[in-house]
Protein backbone atom coordinates (compact mmCIF):
# COMPACT_ATOMS: atom_id res chain seq x y z
CA UNK A 1 0.00 0.00 0.00
CA UNK A 2 2.73 2.41 1.33
CA UNK A 3 5.17 1.42 -1.94
CA UNK A 4 1.94 2.42 -4.05
CA UNK A 5 1.22 5.22 -2.77
CA UNK A 6 4.90 6.40 -2.72
CA UNK A 7 4.91 5.51 -6.42
CA UNK A 8 1.88 7.98 -7.38
CA UNK A 9 3.24 10.59 -5.43
CA UNK A 10 6.43 10.29 -7.55
CA UNK A 11 4.52 10.10 -10.57
CA UNK A 12 2.78 13.53 -9.76
CA UNK A 13 5.65 14.99 -8.60
CA UNK A 14 7.85 14.37 -11.83
CA UNK A 15 4.89 15.61 -13.98
CA UNK A 16 4.80 18.65 -12.34
CA UNK A 17 8.24 19.00 -12.78
CA UNK A 18 8.36 18.04 -16.60
CA UNK A 19 5.61 20.65 -16.91
CA UNK A 20 7.27 23.34 -15.49
CA UNK A 21 10.78 22.78 -16.82
CA UNK A 22 10.30 21.24 -19.62
CA UNK A 23 12.71 22.96 -22.43
CA UNK A 24 15.21 22.85 -19.57
CA UNK A 25 15.39 19.80 -19.41
CA UNK A 26 15.27 18.69 -23.08
CA UNK A 27 18.99 21.95 -23.47
CA UNK A 28 19.99 19.57 -20.82
CA UNK A 29 19.20 16.49 -22.79
CA UNK A 30 20.97 17.56 -25.77
CA UNK A 31 24.03 18.83 -23.58
CA UNK A 32 24.34 15.40 -22.76
CA UNK A 33 24.00 13.83 -25.52
CA UNK A 34 25.89 15.87 -27.66
CA UNK A 35 29.34 15.26 -24.82
CA UNK A 36 28.84 11.91 -24.65
CA UNK A 37 28.97 11.12 -27.87
CA UNK A 38 31.54 13.34 -29.21
CA UNK A 39 33.55 11.68 -26.11
CA UNK A 40 32.57 7.91 -27.41
CA UNK A 41 33.13 8.52 -31.12
CA UNK A 42 36.38 10.33 -30.50
CA UNK A 43 37.15 7.66 -28.33
CA UNK A 44 36.02 4.74 -29.40
CA UNK A 45 34.25 5.39 -32.95
CA UNK A 46 30.77 3.91 -34.47
CA UNK A 47 32.00 1.09 -34.82
CA UNK A 48 32.67 -0.27 -31.41
CA UNK A 49 30.38 -1.91 -28.35
CA UNK A 50 31.34 0.58 -25.77
CA UNK A 51 29.52 3.54 -27.75
CA UNK A 52 26.40 1.18 -28.32
CA UNK A 53 26.89 0.33 -24.40
CA UNK A 54 26.73 3.87 -23.12
CA UNK A 55 24.20 5.14 -25.71
CA UNK A 56 22.04 2.58 -24.61
CA UNK A 57 22.32 3.23 -20.76
CA UNK A 58 21.67 6.93 -21.59
CA UNK A 59 18.49 6.36 -23.88
CA UNK A 60 17.50 3.43 -21.08
CA UNK A 61 17.35 6.46 -18.16
CA UNK A 62 14.85 8.74 -20.65
CA UNK A 63 12.60 5.94 -20.95
CA UNK A 64 12.52 5.36 -17.46
CA UNK A 65 11.95 8.62 -16.56
CA UNK A 66 8.83 9.31 -19.68
CA UNK A 67 7.45 6.05 -18.43
CA UNK A 68 7.32 7.11 -14.29
CA UNK A 69 6.26 10.37 -15.17
CA UNK A 70 3.41 8.23 -17.82
CA UNK A 71 3.83 10.56 -20.56
CA UNK A 72 4.65 7.58 -23.45
CA UNK A 73 1.84 8.87 -25.64
CA UNK A 74 2.80 12.46 -24.84
CA UNK A 75 6.17 11.53 -26.69
CA UNK A 76 4.94 9.35 -29.38
CA UNK A 77 5.98 5.97 -27.98
CA UNK A 78 2.91 4.65 -29.07
CA UNK A 79 0.78 3.64 -31.86
CA UNK A 80 1.04 5.17 -35.48
CA UNK A 81 -2.47 7.28 -36.16
CA UNK A 82 -3.84 8.59 -39.83
CA UNK A 83 -0.78 6.59 -41.51
CA UNK A 84 -3.02 6.43 -44.92
CA UNK A 85 -3.01 10.44 -44.88
CA UNK A 86 0.45 10.09 -44.20
CA UNK A 87 0.99 8.22 -47.83
CA UNK A 88 2.09 5.00 -45.72
CA UNK A 89 4.96 6.95 -44.94
CA UNK A 90 6.23 5.66 -48.89
CA UNK A 91 7.88 8.93 -49.19
CA UNK A 92 10.21 8.22 -46.11
CA UNK A 93 10.88 5.07 -47.82
CA UNK A 94 12.19 6.84 -50.97
CA UNK A 95 14.46 9.35 -48.24
CA UNK A 96 16.01 6.06 -46.74
CA UNK A 97 17.45 4.36 -50.27
CA UNK A 98 19.21 7.35 -51.26
CA UNK A 99 22.46 6.25 -49.69
CA UNK A 100 21.92 3.24 -51.61
CA UNK A 101 21.41 4.71 -55.15
CA UNK A 102 25.25 4.35 -56.35
CA UNK A 103 25.63 0.67 -55.29
CA UNK A 104 26.14 -1.59 -53.00
CA UNK A 105 29.57 -1.65 -50.80
CA UNK A 106 31.11 -3.65 -48.08
CA UNK A 107 34.09 -2.02 -46.37
CA UNK A 108 34.04 -3.55 -42.89
CA UNK A 109 33.77 -6.56 -41.16
CA UNK A 110 30.48 -7.91 -39.71
CA UNK A 111 31.03 -7.20 -36.39
CA UNK A 112 31.85 -3.63 -36.88
CA UNK A 113 28.39 -3.77 -39.53
CA UNK A 114 26.36 -5.28 -36.66
CA UNK A 115 27.73 -2.71 -34.16
CA UNK A 116 27.26 0.21 -36.53
CA UNK A 117 23.59 -0.60 -36.97
CA UNK A 118 22.97 -0.89 -33.00
CA UNK A 119 24.71 2.49 -33.09
CA UNK A 120 22.75 4.13 -35.33
CA UNK A 121 19.66 2.60 -33.51
CA UNK A 122 20.60 4.09 -30.32
CA UNK A 123 21.91 7.22 -32.13
CA UNK A 124 18.59 7.31 -34.02
CA UNK A 125 16.05 6.98 -31.05
CA UNK A 126 18.16 9.44 -28.95
CA UNK A 127 17.77 12.19 -31.55
CA UNK A 128 13.90 11.67 -31.91
CA UNK A 129 13.48 11.38 -28.11
CA UNK A 130 15.37 14.23 -27.79
CA UNK A 131 14.82 16.49 -30.52
CA UNK A 132 11.14 15.86 -31.61
CA UNK A 133 10.40 14.81 -28.00
CA UNK A 134 11.34 17.30 -25.56
CA UNK A 135 12.64 19.87 -27.28
CA UNK A 136 9.89 20.24 -29.53
CA UNK A 137 7.31 19.68 -27.00
CA UNK A 138 8.75 22.07 -24.59
CA UNK A 139 8.83 25.17 -27.66
CA UNK A 140 5.23 24.01 -28.63
CA UNK A 141 3.86 25.82 -26.11
CA UNK A 142 5.30 29.28 -27.63
CA UNK A 143 3.71 28.06 -31.05
CA UNK A 144 3.74 24.76 -33.25
CA UNK A 145 5.24 26.85 -36.38
CA UNK A 146 7.92 28.35 -34.02
CA UNK A 147 8.44 25.13 -32.37
CA UNK A 148 8.88 23.86 -35.59
CA UNK A 149 10.77 26.04 -37.11
CA UNK A 150 13.47 26.27 -34.05
CA UNK A 151 13.41 22.18 -33.46
CA UNK A 152 14.61 22.34 -37.06
CA UNK A 153 16.94 24.51 -37.27
CA UNK A 154 18.87 23.14 -33.98
CA UNK A 155 18.87 19.77 -35.20
CA UNK A 156 20.86 20.75 -38.35
CA UNK A 157 22.69 22.90 -36.87
CA UNK A 158 23.97 20.48 -34.14
CA UNK A 159 25.52 18.78 -37.08
CA UNK A 160 28.12 21.28 -37.56
CA UNK A 161 29.77 19.15 -34.37
CA UNK A 162 30.59 16.63 -37.36
CA UNK A 163 33.56 19.35 -37.94
CA UNK A 164 35.00 18.12 -34.47
CA UNK A 165 34.61 14.31 -36.02
CA UNK A 166 36.91 14.88 -39.09
CA UNK A 167 34.33 16.02 -41.29
CA UNK A 168 34.95 18.52 -44.06
CA UNK A 169 33.56 21.82 -44.28
CA UNK A 170 31.65 21.34 -47.23
CA UNK A 171 30.42 17.91 -46.64
CA UNK A 172 29.33 19.46 -42.99
CA UNK A 173 27.34 22.08 -44.89
CA UNK A 174 25.47 19.87 -46.45
CA UNK A 175 24.83 17.68 -43.95
CA UNK A 176 23.31 21.04 -42.12
CA UNK A 177 21.25 21.85 -45.09
CA UNK A 178 19.61 18.35 -45.20
CA UNK A 179 18.95 17.90 -41.48
CA UNK A 180 17.07 20.84 -41.72
CA UNK A 181 14.75 19.27 -44.12
CA UNK A 182 14.61 15.71 -42.53
CA UNK A 183 14.14 17.13 -39.52
CA UNK A 184 11.31 20.12 -40.38
CA UNK A 185 9.30 16.65 -41.68
CA UNK A 186 10.17 14.40 -38.89
CA UNK A 187 8.52 17.43 -36.34
CA UNK A 188 5.57 17.02 -39.03
CA UNK A 189 5.24 13.36 -39.37
CA UNK A 190 4.95 13.56 -35.20
CA UNK A 191 2.48 15.99 -35.44
CA UNK A 192 0.65 14.68 -37.65
CA UNK A 193 0.71 10.99 -36.91
CA UNK A 194 1.12 11.35 -32.87
CA UNK A 195 3.71 8.67 -33.08
CA UNK A 196 7.56 8.95 -33.52
CA UNK A 197 8.09 5.80 -33.97
CA UNK A 198 8.42 6.65 -38.46
CA UNK A 199 10.88 8.82 -37.55
CA UNK A 200 12.98 6.68 -35.60
CA UNK A 201 12.96 3.85 -37.58
CA UNK A 202 13.55 5.98 -40.45
CA UNK A 203 16.22 8.02 -39.03
CA UNK A 204 18.08 4.74 -37.65
CA UNK A 205 17.94 3.12 -41.13
CA UNK A 206 19.47 6.50 -43.26
CA UNK A 207 21.92 5.92 -40.81
CA UNK A 208 23.15 3.04 -41.26
CA UNK A 209 22.86 2.47 -44.96
CA UNK A 210 25.20 5.25 -45.30
CA UNK A 211 28.17 2.29 -44.30
CA UNK A 212 27.13 1.14 -47.73
CA UNK A 213 27.07 3.97 -49.83
CA UNK A 214 29.81 4.34 -52.82
CA UNK A 215 31.00 8.02 -52.81
CA UNK A 216 30.40 9.32 -56.62
CA UNK A 217 28.90 12.51 -58.57
CA UNK A 218 25.25 11.08 -57.85
CA UNK A 219 26.39 11.32 -53.85
CA UNK A 220 28.06 14.61 -53.68
CA UNK A 221 25.45 16.38 -55.98
CA UNK A 222 22.48 14.45 -56.82
CA UNK A 223 21.83 13.12 -53.06
CA UNK A 224 21.43 16.12 -51.39
CA UNK A 225 19.11 18.28 -53.77
CA UNK A 226 17.24 14.99 -53.42
CA UNK A 227 17.30 15.06 -49.59
CA UNK A 228 16.56 18.78 -49.22
CA UNK A 229 13.99 18.67 -51.85
CA UNK A 230 11.71 15.96 -50.90
CA UNK A 231 11.41 15.66 -47.34
CA UNK A 232 9.94 19.45 -48.09
CA UNK A 233 7.81 18.42 -50.36
CA UNK A 234 6.05 15.55 -48.04
CA UNK A 235 6.21 17.67 -45.26
CA UNK A 236 3.99 20.57 -47.02
CA UNK A 237 1.72 18.24 -48.31
CA UNK A 238 1.14 16.43 -45.02
CA UNK A 239 0.66 19.95 -43.35
CA UNK A 240 -2.01 20.61 -45.88
CA UNK A 241 -3.82 17.11 -44.90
Amino acid sequence: KYVIMILIVGELIMKKVLKKFELTIAMILIIIYVALNMLCINNYGVFDYRTFLYNFLYLTLILIFIVESDQIEYYGLTDVKNSKKCLYFIPLIFIISVNLWTGFNIQNTYIEIVFYLLNMLMIGFLEEIIFRGFLYKGLKKNGMLFATIVTSLTFGFGHILNLFNGTAVVATLIQIITAISIGFLFVTIFDKCKSLWPCIIAHALFNFFSIFQIENNISMYVSPIVLFVVPMIYAFYLRKK
